[in-house]
């Protein structure tokens, strides 16, 4: 295995996808080929990564697809130099932590720690992350919004005095570097909030203050290596999945989509903002999440689209909306001001967007009536991230799934199935054969 390494924080907003962004811009000015992860369930910074490295970054989720898959990812698609982000703080998220998968994957960690309006007590912190957790393969500490050289040496001095990590550098507090963000977190790469001077003087102070020759030492160890790891040849394409993608609709797991490749599905995009019609001899059709709520009069402008995924619902075509996409099938979406806009009037709600989180946390869902994915008894696994709620459901639509926290979901009329929940097939590829044999 080449260079592998995991970066994660002591907390969320320490600087992590900054440091990230800026060690993959680092080494790829180095000349090296650069293949992005991230930890959990995350779809934002993906796609962060993949305007840095010029790849599709992978999520590797433990909770929601388990070991044996996670690491089939990983070794699949481990390129000359390959580089986790980790999430919310190392230890955070027990089974699903950055320090879990560190373990899984045998990867060694770079600590992230923000020094601003701290010294010598950041010892005492990279000595607690050392201790918690002595089977964590702590490999290096990254300080970051350092504010002098004053500053610097009494950190310094202090880490190594007290700890066993070495210090391999720093980020000055004032890198002019900040990403914008919005209500479901950092704004995403293909909107242009990050541009190749930013990146170029990223990676440029990055090769400045860090030790990027330790970085490019760090392997991979103690993890056994899946069999039958390469890209196994596809399937031929015997069916049309059309995907929704586009500036309102992107948020989708790149390893469903290669599932559904995998089982004979040839993908086709289209963008319910800018398309007029439908691609012809479709199967299915799936909405992902994303922000519609950003793009609402466009998308109630466009009165052709919103007609021709009505028809397609009523006339029994099978149809799945998730969260955003979910959104898009209600009756309307209402903005935080009270303005309504028309949507396509499947699911006879609406949806409300709210200035609070609605909904956040792994979820797992128990398939009480059979449906598209999969018989009853079964058990699908996702994640909730959304602003947004709906009306209640009228009693006369079903609910398909029961979710772990008792509440009844997975909201279905004629084959049109529409949730909240991110779905992820990774830990339970037989949804997708569920689905396979429901289109044959």
């Amino acid at each position: 295995m080449n260079t592998s390494f995991l970066i994660a924080g002591t907390h969320s907003g320490c600087g992590k996808t900054t440091v990230t962004l800026g060690v993959m811009a680092a080494l790829r000015q180095m000349g090296h080929v650069v293949q992005p992860f991230k930890c959990g369930p995350d779809f934002i910074d993906p796609t962060l990564h993949r305007v840095v490295c010029g790849r599709v970054s992978r999520n590797l989720d433990l909770h929601m697809c388990g070991k044996f898959f996670v690491r089939q990812v990983f070794f699949r698609h481990a390129q000359d130099v390959n580089v986790v982000e980790g999430v919310m703080g190392l230890f955070d998220g027990g089974e699903a932590s950055a320090a879990s998968l560190s373990q899984v994957l045998g990867l060694p960690v770079l600590l992230v720690v923000d020094v601003r309006s701290a010294a010598e007590s950041v010892a005492a912190v990279v000595k607690g992350f050392e201790e918690l957790d002595p089977d964590v393969n702590l490999a290096g500490v990254l300080l970051n919004r350092v504010g002098s050289d004053r500053h610097l040496e009494l950190v310094r001095t202090a880490v190594e005095k007290h700890c066993r990590t070495p210090l391999i550098g720093y980020l000055p507090r004032d890198v002019e570097f900040t990403i914008p963000d919005r209500h479901l977190g950092l704004r995403m790469g293909g909107e242009g909030v990050l541009d190749e001077k930013m990146i170029q003087r990223l990676g440029e102070t990055i090769r400045q203050h860090v030790d990027c020759d330790l970085l490019l030492s760090l392997k991979a160890a103690g993890a056994d290596v899946p069999e039958n790891v390469s890209l196994e040849a596809l399937s031929p394409s015997v069916w049309r999945l059309g995907v929704a993608r586009d500036e309102a609709f992107c948020f989708y797991y790149e390893d469903n989509l290669d599932l559904f490749r995998r089982a004979g599905a040839e993908i086709v995009f289209f963008s319910p903002l800018h398309d007029s019609i439908l691609p012809p001899d479709l199967d299915l059709i799936y909405l992902g999440g994303g922000y519609p709520e950003l793009h609402v009069s466009g998308l109630s402008r466009n009165r052709e689209m919103l007609g021709a995924i009505r028809n397609w619902s009523e006339a029994g075509n099978p149809l799945y909306g998730e969260c955003g996409g979910l959104m898009y099938l209600t009756r309307a979406i209402v903005d935080t001001a009270g303005k309504e806009y028309k949507m396509a009037g499947i699911f006879p709600v609406r949806s409300h967007m709210r200035l609070r989180l609605s909904s956040l946390g792994y979820r797992e869902a128990e398939i009480v009536k059979s449906c598209l994915w999969g018989k009853k008894g079964e058990v699908l696994r996702g994640h909730e991230f959304h602003y947004s709620d709906i009306d209640e459901m009228p009693e006369g639509i079903e609910r398909d799934y029961r979710l772990n926290n008792d509440r009844l979901e997975g909201y279905r009329i004629r084959n049109t199935l529409g949730s909240y929940l991110h779905l992820h097939f990774g830990g339970t590829p037989r949804a997708i054969d569920s689905f396979v044999r429901g289109v044959d």
